[in-house]
């Protein structure tokens, strides 16, 4: 299975922003620790908002910071909520595209059920088991 650069980059900014869980971070300042684009990342932090994940505060000392304590951020939670809209395979997606097997197909029904066994698995673990060390000013 392979994650859009969306949830990637959505995963290392939660990991960043778990290394110092009450700080609000902003995503000028994400973009550039991670040499990452600030208008993909603010789209992320966008839809994270959305999930609950993290508040978002505007004017000085705003930013994002986390919404829940860090254990219970779950990572298949996060990982279904920025891959929303991205089926596995094209006939998984709204709409089932344009199959020539459907009907008679024995894949489907088992790609679904991979997909829900990985995340799954990937709900065992939480945002506190990948953060990022803290980081010590210098």
């Amino acid at each position: 299975m392979r994650l859009t650069s969306f949830a990637d980059y959505g995963l290392r900014m939660l990991m960043r922003m778990a290394s110092a869980p009450s700080r609000a971070f902003s995503t000028a300042e994400l973009a550039e620790e991670m040499n990452l684009s600030r208008n993909h990342l603010t789209k992320i932090m966008q839809r994270l908002a959305r999930g609950g994940i993290v508040e978002t505060r505007r004017g000085a000392g705003g930013g994002a910071v986390l919404s829940r304590d860090l254990s219970a951020i779950r990572l298949g939670d996060v990982i279904r909520l920025l891959e929303q809209g991205q089926a596995l395979v094209e006939c998984l997606g709204p709409g089932g595209g344009a199959c020539s097997i459907e009907g008679c197909c024995r894949l489907k029904a088992r790609l679904r059920r991979a997909e829900a066994r990985f995340l799954d698995d990937l709900n065992q673990s939480t945002l506190a088991d990948i953060a990022l060390p803290q980081r010590v000013a210098a």
